[in-house]
């Protein structure tokens, strides 16, 4: 079917590019600890998954069938507009490809990560525009078509960071 062949290939709202957390219902927590996730707790003690989710393997959730509630609602802009039939199978895979494509070049422009847990590109290429130094000028220029891109194919729309701004 080509809706999984299209998450099958992308992985992103897993790896990172697009959230941060994942919030979980609080009788989700155990579960996703037995299952190895890495559950943390936001501001506000709310239960939440970190991404780059620990079950994503080769851009696949190893752990579908037992995935939370938050992960089985979600759906992208892409996944929706392929599923309503608006953007045929070959175009929207190349959206994924762009996509990875642009992260992959976003990565190699970035200093490397120092955390033991390596942070998603997205969160590091966020993190060096506060630094400092700051990144340069080429680098946020990529960072801001990556962001652009995913904003208008897999969000849905420019971000809100706020209450709400990643809690899908």
């Amino acid at each position: 079917m080509s809706l999984s062949t299209l998450c099958q290939r992308c992985g992103l709202c897993c790896d990172g590019s697009l959230f941060s957390h994942v919030p979980l219902r609080a009788d989700e927590v155990a579960s996703a600890r037995r299952l190895g996730l890495d559950v943390e707790e936001l501001v506000g003690g709310a239960p939440a998954l970190r991404q780059c989710c620990s079950a994503l393997k080769e851009r696949q959730c190893s752990l579908y069938a037992q995935r939370p509630e938050r992960c089985r609602a979600f759906g992208c802009r892409l996944f929706q507009e392929l599923a309503a039939g608006r953007v045929p199978l070959d175009e929207a895979l190349a959206v994924v490809d762009r996509a990875h494509a642009l992260l992959a070049a976003l990565d190699k422009s970035l200093p490397p990560g120092t955390d033991a847990r390596p942070a998603p590109v997205m969160e590091r290429a966020r993190f060096a525009d506060l630094s400092e130094a700051g990144p340069s000028p080429e680098t946020r220029a990529l960072r801001e078509r990556t962001e652009a891109l995913l904003d208008e194919h897999f969000h849905g729309g420019p971000r809100r960071f706020g209450e709400d701004s990643e809690a899908s």
